[in-house]
């Protein structure tokens, strides 16, 4: 290589950089041994200097080659630069980097790269490999720079040798900016040069020729010595500008008549010694472009020009490397195109509807579901963004919403019901039905997010919970089952915690101050210290010490207890099983435990407080300070003991880690759903998590639709949705489905009761107008709840085979009187998505329309005021009642700084009133509190209305009597 080159750069350096050595790369992936790799030094570049400068002088003053295209490179350089700062100007933090896998010794030509790149406003990092890596550890470094998602292109820098087709294809042809991949090379020869990237050393070739006023058409060009992928986008790119062109190999028989006819030479490779010169015919105009430029090794032996015009390897390997930036560009503006909103390519899956509808899980098994991460790429996940759970179900890493952060969000719609019955409404089934709609049959993106089911209900009465007939997702018995273990983490986190408690109170009754503190804080290896998390606690407790031996007596004391007063522990132990055994126990009555024994109970896993703290997190440690600030009791002075306080928060941490990711499973015509958290909604605030929600809105778009499920009727799900889970997620809902079905408006309308396994009586068989326009109360009811919000309410009517036209009709001529934007019927359930067309299209004009999204209550209001709100607002009650027992706990947590929390009211979920038997909309009722509970941790306060179980019982004949394993198949029967 000539001294003109780094006469050039220094031209190219950006204004007031001084001079100085080359660049060095960064920190390399691998360090070179013995003097290879990326090493070498000023040493060695002013060798190579020193080189190439008497290499030009051999050449004589009447040899000399025509000036660089200079002003070429510097045009390209600010193209780039100019379509950078476009791309920057909406996204201001995004900057491409251009990854080189560089294996050799050649520093000038990093230099290159570094100060092209610099001038452009890319970044730019080198790994350095030996010259001698083997293919397989070239292919190792491509396949982690693959994918790396914060690099948007790869060159390879490597010896010809190493150019094998395994290597050059193993790069993604999405990052393959100097296009030698077969799919690269295909587009090009296909004509899709746009869809591609092109060779930058070939379209530095024709640029160069085209530059010098060159006219290729008609030309004979001849190609000797080129390679792979550079010799065919030479040929065609030569071909597409009216060229006949040929390739030949340096010992190819017959080359000095194909020399001797070529117009235009183009020198693949260095030029042995035993060609002469003299083959070339005078006046042809000849390019050196030789491969090695990729690996450095510039080869320019003394050509002793006289001919037409020499274009140098100087010339072409300089406009290569810009050309190469300027691909780089390109690969940034399509990443972030990728980035925005744009419809899913999505391959929905064919439905084949049977009559009569088999049941919930033989029309699962019947339908093949996709490979996850075939649906993860489809909907614009990356491949480091999901962990991959056998062949259906994946979780998604949080980092997504990072890579997302500018990107606008979907639209929000909410499913909720009418106050249920004993009959089910169908609410997962609506929301799967009509994400099944708006994908598969409008092409809208869309996203369903469900809870994730207990197995209590699984085994006990009511079964699965992935929808039904032709609207569920797939597998649905994994679905209903273990699923990832998130529930599992939850039950151990939980009853860690529940441990932790009865143990600290046995050793603090049984150990004096100076025992206990020597146990907490033990010396190890002679080295005494506090953890992290015992100095916070001394920070909270205000004692500014770090040396444990430097404690008073006084402080020793105050550190090590805790104090916990047994009769206010409100932290249970859980199970995910209906055991109504478990409802009330003694603990402690081992000889072991010293006669510390206290009544305790189970609650179902769902119940746990971690639960809801799943459901509500929106990252990992806003979840950690969550578990942290959880409230398990009071000590004997009334404060608040938290799970910080019994030094637990970071084992809870490290056990949530993993269930804190959503999982993606698919529904049964093959669209996303997230399965994520699964919170009661009678005991807890019953939504899906908050995370789940906010990823799927970023994926699905600015035009796209999120449609998640809240547990129960409105009255319950919906108004903790909108109150807790908006409130703590800052999403604002665009529509609200309202489920409702005809059997169970009939119910509602004063219909005889139900019992399950029973036939059902002729009123809920045969038409009876006169008892579903008395239900419509209830329907009408929740809608007006639904306004109070000021969202726009859709009713979907989920119809069964034994509805009637004028059934139909009634219920949504009522629904609308009431206020509903529209009311349509719904038959997923026997048609899949097809059947909820309609309703998909009135959510999308609904939700066009804009929301007025407001809270009900405003969270500074004493914790009376807000229960008294909802009881009156929401529920249709006169007054509230507070029992002695619940006006205590009220002004505790008032006094505890927690007034300001918004409520979780635990409430039947059979009635809009405390009675369960009371069905359509009751009046004039007195709510009674009869308990307040605190989730300090989720962030709400939770009164219990009433008598309310935490642990479900099983019934006379609970599901498992028909669950079985097929031992030779290992297929689940009878799942629902």
């Amino acid at each position: 290589m000539s001294a003109r080159l780094p006469l050039l750069l220094r031209g190219l350096r950006r204004p007031g950089r001084p001079p100085g050595p080359p660049l060095r790369p960064p920190a390399p992936a691998r360090a070179s041994g013995g003097g290879g790799g990326c090493g070498g030094g000023e040493g060695l570049l002013g060798q190579r200097r020193l080189r190439d400068a008497q290499v030009g002088s051999s050449r004589g003053q009447g040899s000399r080659a025509p000036p660089v295209r200079g002003s070429i490179v510097r045009e390209v350089i600010q193209n780039s630069k100019e379509v950078l700062s476009l791309l920057q100007e909406k996204n201001p933090t995004f900057k491409p980097v251009l990854a080189i896998i560089q294996a050799g010794d050649d520093n000038l030509m990093q230099e290159i790269n570094q100060n092209l790149a610099e001038e452009a406003g890319l970044n730019i990092t080198h790994i350095c490999l030996p010259p001698d890596s083997s293919e397989d550890e070239i292919i190792d470094e491509i396949l982690k720079i693959n994918e790396d998602t914060r690099v948007h292109g790869l060159a390879l820098q490597i010896s010809e040798s190493s150019f094998s087709n395994k290597v050059l294809n193993a790069l993604k042809p999405e990052k393959d900016v100097d296009g030698v991949t077969d799919i690269n090379l295909g587009r090009l020869v296909r004509g899709d040069a746009h869809e591609c990237y092109v060779s930058p050393v070939a379209r530095a070739v024709i640029e160069l020729l085209e530059k010098s006023g060159v006219n290729l058409d008609g030309k004979k060009i001849l190609i000797i010595g080129a390679h792979g992928s550079l010799e065919a986008a030479l040929q065609c790119l030569f071909q597409r500008r009216g060229s006949m062109t040929m390739t030949s190999q340096w010992k190819t028989p017959h080359l000095q008549s194909k020399l001797l006819e070529a117009d235009i030479v183009v020198l693949g490779s260095p030029k042995p010694e035993d060609i002469p010169l003299s083959w070339i015919q005078p006046g042809t105009t000849v390019l050196n472009c030789s491969h090695d430029f990729l690996s450095g090794k510039l080869g320019c032996g003394s050509l002793g020009v006289h001919f037409n015009g020499l274009i140098a390897e100087d010339d072409v390997s300089l406009l290569a490397a810009a050309l190469r930036i300027q691909n780089m560009v390109s690969s940034g503006r399509r990443w972030l195109r990728e980035q925005q909103h744009a419809r899913w390519r999505l391959h929905c899956l064919k439905l084949q509807p049977l009559s009569p509808v088999p049941s919930d899980l033989e029309i699962s098994r019947a339908q093949t579901p996709k490979a996850v991460d075939v649906l993860a790429k489809e909907i614009g996940l990356l491949a480091d963004e999901i962990e991959i759970y056998g062949k259906s179900k994946a979780k998604v890493r949080l980092s997504l919403l990072e890579r997302l952060k500018d990107q606008a969000d979907g639209k929000y719609v909410l499913v909720a019901g009418i106050t249920p019955t004993p009959l089910g409404e169908g609410k997962s089934t609506v929301t799967v039905g009509l994400v099944q709609a708006l994908t598969a049959h409008l092409n809208i993106n869309s996203f369903a997010c469900l809870r994730q089911p207990s197995q209590g209900p699984t085994f006990g009465v009511k079964g699965g919970a992935a929808g039904g007939g032709y609207a569920q997702v797939i597998p649905m018995e994994e679905f209903n089952l273990h699923l990832t273990g998130d529930i599992h983490a939850i039950t151990a986190a939980n009853n860690l915690l529940a441990a932790a408690i009865d143990t600290r109170i046995l050793h603090e009754n049984t150990q004096t101050d100076k025992a206990l503190y020597n146990r907490l804080v033990p010396s190890v290896n002679g080295v005494r210290e506090f953890s992290s998390i015992q100095l916070a606690r001394l920070k909270k407790l205000g004692i500014n010490k770090t040396d444990p031996s430097a404690l008073t007596e006084e402080e020793v004391s105050k550190f090590a207890r805790l104090n916990i007063d047994p009769s206010t522990i409100t932290w249970q132990r859980v199970l995910d099983t209906n055991d109504r055994f478990l409802r009330k126990m003694t603990i402690g009555q081992a000889p072991t435990e010293k006669g510390y024994s206290r009544q305790a109970q189970f609650d179902i896993a769902v119940a746990s407080e971690i639960m809801a703290v799943l459901a509500l997190t929106d990252s990992l440690a806003d979840m950690k300070e969550r578990l942290g600030r959880m409230v398990v009791a009071s000590d004997k002075d009334g404060q608040p003991v938290t799970a910080e306080d019994l030094g637990v928060t970071g084992a809870l941490t490290v056990l949530m880690k993993d269930a804190i990711k959503p999982n993606l499973m698919q529904t049964l015509e093959g669209t996303p759903v997230f399965v994520h958290a699964g919170p009661f909604a009678n005991i807890a605030h019953g939504n899906s998590s908050v995370l789940a929600d906010k990823i799927a809105l970023k994926l699905v778009g600015e035009e796209g639709f999120v449609v998640t499920e809240a547990g129960f009727g409105a009255d319950i799900g919906m108004e903790k949705f909108f109150n807790i889970k908006c409130r703590a997620s800052g999403l604002v809902p665009n529509a609200v489905v309202l489920v409702a079905t005809v059997r169970a408006l009939k119910m509602h309308g004063g219909g005889p009761s139900v019992t399950a396994g029973v036939p059902l009586k002729r009123e809920y068989t045969e038409e009876n107008i006169q008892l579903v326009a008395d239900g419509c109360c209830n329907l009408q009811k929740q809608i007006q709840i639904a306004q109070l919000f000021g969202v726009p309410v859709i009713v979907a009517l989920n119809v069964f085979k034994t509805d009637t036209r004028a059934e139909i009709d009634l219920v949504c001529e009522l629904a609308k009187r009431a206020g509903a934007f529209d009311a349509v019927p719904c038959y997923h359930w026997s048609i899949g998505g097809k059947g909820t067309v309609e309703l998909a299209r009135a959510v999308r004009e609904a939700a066009s329309k804009g929301s007025r999204f407001r809270f009900l209550y405003d969270v500074q209001l004493p914790i009376v005021e807000k229960i008294r709100t909802i009881a009156q607002a929401v529920y249709g009650a006169k007054d509230i009642e507070l029992s002695p027992e619940a006006q205590s706990k009220i002004d505790r947590y008032t006094q505890q700084g927690f007034g300001n929390l918004p409520i979780c009211m635990a409430k039947t979920h059979l009635s809009l009133s405390h009675q369960p038997d009371k069905k359509g909309v009751p009046r004039d009722f007195i709510l009674p509190i009869s308990d307040v509970r605190a989730s300090i941790g989720a962030g709400f306060i939770y009164p219990l209305v009433g008598t309310m179980s935490t642990m479900p019982g099983l019934p006379t004949r609970p599901c498992f009597y028909d669950i079985d394993l097929d031992t030779e198949t290992e297929q689940v029967k009878g799942l629902f």
